[in-house]
């Protein structure tokens, strides 16, 4: 379970990161890095939380520390250049344009400490026809062809959440981007700017569709290919008492031992034969509707027939395999997922809660060596 304080924590133990604030992928992005065991100082500005919930039950802000500077006030980009000449790593996530009208841009970071490795997140990226625009998740992904594969044939996209654009294709590509460029100014000695962009991480994350594409063995339609819910043996299907099975048979011999425990009989249609898949379709919709999920989970349990119940937000920390790799962790009330990957030398856990904003000044100002921070005061809330 989780420990406390900020020792040797992780294999980042050793570096800081200034995190300026903001919401989404950015500050995910810097949760990772704490996570990994950083030293991840977060700039608040006073008066509050930049996004909707209470500072207490924001966990992307775990493991994290908080200190309070008004960017826009007198002297406030002096104290973040302070922050930023002691530390490794910079992440911020404004508008193009904007750190730089705050005094705090890539030029006026890298003049202060060469060595910074400065991380921007942003949905359109540094340049382009559309960098000023305002965007979200659903956009980026939207544009890259992303959200045009997901979802059932005939039917509007399906939203992921904001899970593939702004997490996958924004804050973990900022993650491999400032570790990268680290890894290159320990070693050359100088830093550098890392633009991640969340079209361009949502675009490179289907490098190998796109490869399908070129040879043809993917249609260019949702719902109509064997990882996108067009295949009868690579989808979701519901169940008596409206739960769902996930069913992922897509071997021979997986779909083998799934077809003999669901009962298709010798009348179902050759799953090879394309033209027939719908017809194939509907009878494993009729199997599934006659019992629950539960049901069909103990049936299921233990084959290699790729079959799993469709859990909730709530349900799946209770699952007996997420719950002996503690694969969710509870820390101060909250049921959250545990830090990942996992290390045998370093290992990694969650050690502190929320960084209530302001909460850490007097900590920081110590252990960075920086008295000009407790000017800011603190400021703490939830």
């Amino acid at each position: 379970m989780a420990t406390t304080g900020h020792g040797p924590q992780g294999p980042l133990t050793g570096v800081r990161v200034v995190e300026l604030a903001g919401i989404g992928p950015g500050p995910f992005a810097a949760m990772l890095l704490a996570d990994l065991g950083a030293d991840v100082v977060r700039v608040d500005r006073p008066g509050g939380s930049v996004i909707g919930i209470e500072p207490a039950f924001d966990l992307t802000n775990r493991n994290k520390r908080s200190v309070l500077v008004d960017l826009k006030a007198e002297g406030g980009a002096g104290q973040v250049l302070d922050l930023v000449e002691r530390a490794d790593i910079l992440i911020e996530g404004y508008r193009p344009g904007v750190a730089e009208r705050l005094g705090v841009g890539p030029d006026a970071c890298l003049e202060r400490n060469p060595r910074l490795v400065y991380g921007r997140m942003t949905g359109w990226g540094q340049d382009g026809p559309l960098a000023e625009r305002a965007g979200h998740d659903i956009g980026y992904i939207a544009l890259t062809g992303t959200l045009s594969m997901i979802g059932r044939s005939g039917e509007p996209p399906t939203v992921p959440a904001n899970l593939v654009g702004d997490y996958a294709g924004g804050s973990l590509y900022l993650v491999v981007g400032v570790l990268a460029a680290l890894q290159h100014a320990r070693t050359q000695g100088t830093g550098q700017v890392v633009d991640a962009a969340i079209v361009d991480g949502a675009a490179h994350l289907a490098t190998m569709i796109h490869g399908m594409l070129a040879a043809g063995s993917w249609q260019d339609r949702r719902g109509s290919n064997l990882l996108d819910g067009g295949c009868p043996f690579y989808g979701s299907y519901e169940t008596s008492d409206g739960g769902y099975m996930a069913v992922g048979a897509l071997e021979p011999r997986f779909y083998e031992e799934f077809a003999g425990l669901l009962g298709l009989g010798d009348e179902a249609p050759d799953r090879n034969d394309l033209g027939r898949w719908e017809e194939l379709r509907a009878l494993v919709a009729d199997r599934f509707s006659t019992r629950t999920r539960a049901e069909w989970t103990e049936i299921f349990e233990g084959t290699d027939a790729c079959v799993a119940p469709v859990l909730s937000l709530r349900e799946a920390p209770r699952h007996p395999h997420l719950a002996a790799r503690s694969t969710y962790v509870e820390h101060g009330g909250l049921t959250q997922p545990a830090p990942a990957p996992r290390f045998s030398a370093t290992p990694v856990s969650v050690r502190s809660a929320p960084a209530l904003p302001g909460a850490d000044t007097e900590a920081v100002a110590e252990e960075w060596d920086l008295p000009g921070l407790l000017t800011t005061g603190k400021e703490t809330t939830g």
